[in-house]
């Protein structure tokens, strides 16, 4: 423990610092001064994006305390600017829980069908349409509010990295009822234990409705949920598992579904099986015995222990404790964080730490900041759109709120990747290579425009907003020439020097080689 403690440190940069770790609270004081280069292309790497506030509660606590702070973090609204604390709480979604969500869309769709085809029909059809479209849309801004002004950024990314990992696509039939409180769930579970993740995500009506296991029945497999835990989720694509396996774990998931009906407790009873009893409810999630296949099933060459609800506990449990699903999660949260191609020695001591430590996703982060690698690897990481956008976003207005985050939604829906949106279980690719083609640079080289033009639909709360009151950007203040200058090329300093204004000047510095690196 003091050696690997020694190499976080190191790696740091605490102990070429000079510092220890006598203070009373156990964290090393920081020295004073502004931000180092060093310290905002770590910051530049665990958050959306460096800014005013989160370099000066680095300076403030030092590299070891934030990062502490940052892995147990107090829960997502605290914290948060007045202003946007308000506006969320206006959302539909914060104020209606997802269960009655779900039942009022639903109720709306058995309406639509009741209706004779012609014009009430057809009405009553856009009127749903609408109301999906707008739950969908807050569930996004939600998504956008958080990580812009969430002090707690490595937890942020970490969420959007799981819900990438579960990917699930909101524009699917109903879903975009379900996908706040989905991106809720994951986000509160980011940095927890791998299995309380998996656990979540099998059990959730999102997943079960995007997957169709709720149409997986003795009768009728569907192997579609089974393949993908096996696939994308847990072992990966070359975890050595077989297609007699994905049979066998479709099986072990029939009977998983979602119900949607009335209330639990307000129905008559359902039909179950005598061998496992009357149907179970978790939420919107229902597991009906009647629907499940019971029989003796083999998964990855042992036997699957219990019968029904049990059988799916006990297969989640081996596969999220599996040597492979560590070294294909560890793998891909090292994509995620430091490079396309992670070094296979890096990803064999965090998955070596996810296995010792019950796939605790924290401790794989330690293990993951303490590599030399990992600091060698600082700046040289390409942002994908959503964290040049936000980075952006973060680093022009800091913690001046936007009122109106459409321009951010419609800014990732042009460069590609927009919340929900990835329509294939895989997610969003994690590889640099996919977001470098020459249109998406073109297409980031005019939201760099609007952005340091000053974008001011994003502080317009309504279309009678004066565009005078929007807040300029402050892209070349004391962050920018203390800690960022010093990164700058000179080719790049050359270009920066030609701007014949502020906004040219703001163009050019968010269109950089320097600023489209993390």
């Amino acid at each position: 423990m003091l050696i690997r403690r020694r190499r976080f440190l190191a790696a740091s940069g605490l102990l070429a610092a000079g510092c220890t770790t006598s203070s009373p609270i156990g964290f090393a004081p920081r020295p004073a001064g502004p931000l180092t280069a060093d310290e905002a292309r770590w910051l530049n790497r665990l958050t959306w994006g460096v800014n005013d506030s989160a370099a000066a509660e680095l300076k403030a606590n030092g590299r070891e305390r934030w990062l502490h702070e940052q892995l147990q973090p107090a829960p997502w609204p605290s914290r948060l600017p007045a202003p946007v604390q308000v506006r969320l709480l206006q959302l539909t979604i914060s104020q209606v829980p997802v269960a009655e969500l779900a039942r009022r869309l639903e109720a709306q769709r058995k309406a639509v069908d009741d209706k004779p085809e012609g014009e009430a029909r057809t009405a009553a059809r856009q009127a749903l349409q609408q109301e999906t479209a707008r739950l969908g849309r807050e569930a996004a801004t939600r998504q956008v509010w958080r990580a812009l002004y969430s002090p707690r950024q490595l937890q942020d990314q970490m969420g959007w990295f799981w819900l990438n990992h579960f990917n699930v696509h909101g524009q699917k039939a109903s879903l975009r009822a379900l996908m706040a409180d989905y991106d809720d769930r994951l986000h509160e579970l980011a940095l927890g234990r791998f299995r309380d993740l998996l656990g979540t995500v099998v059990f959730h009506p999102a997943m079960l409705r995007y997957l169709d296991n709720d149409q997986n029945a003795v009768k009728r497999i569907n192997e579609n949920l089974g393949r993908e835990l096996l696939e994308l989720h847990t072992l990966g694509v070359d975890g050595g598992y077989s297609q007699q396996d994905v049979q066998e774990l479709a099986r072990v998931l029939t009977g998983l579904g979602v119900n949607l009906g009335v209330k639990l407790g307000d129905e008559p009873p359902r039909k179950g099986n005598a061998k496992a009893g009357p149907p179970v409810r978790r939420g919107l999630a229902e597991f009906n015995p009647a629907r499940h296949h019971f029989g003796p099933k083999t998964l990855l060459g042992q036997a699957v222990q219990g019968e029904g609800l049990a059988e799916i506990e006990g297969v989640l449990d081996r596969l999220a404790r599996h040597p492979s699903t560590a070294r294909h999660v560890c793998r891909k949260i090292a994509q995620f964080l430091m490079a396309d191609r992670p070094p296979a020695g890096v990803v064999e001591r965090m998955a070596n730490t996810y296995l010792q430590r019950d796939g605790r996703v924290d401790e794989v982060l330690r293990t993951l900041f303490a590599e030399p690698e990992f600091a060698a690897s600082l700046g040289q990481r390409f942002k994908d759109p959503l964290h040049f956008v936000l980075s952006a976003v973060r680093q022009a207005w800091g913690d001046t709120p936007i009122a109106n985050p459409e321009p951010v939604l419609n800014w990732l829906q042009r460069l590609g990747q927009a919340p929900y949106g990835h329509t294939t279980p895989d997610g969003y690719p994690l590889d640099s290579m996919a977001w470098t083609g020459p249109g998406q640079l073109t297409t980031r080289f005019d939201v760099a425009k609007q952005i340091g033009s000053g974008a001011p639909a994003l502080f317009r709360t309504d279309d009678s907003t004066p565009a005078g009151q929007a807040p300029a950007p402050q892209l070349k203040g004391a962050l920018f020439l203390e800690a960022l200058l010093p990164q700058v090329s000179a080719a790049s300093r050359q270009v920066l020097a030609q701007a014949g204004n502020a906004r040219e000047w703001n163009t050019y510095w968010l269109s950089s080689p320097e600023f489209m690196q993390r």
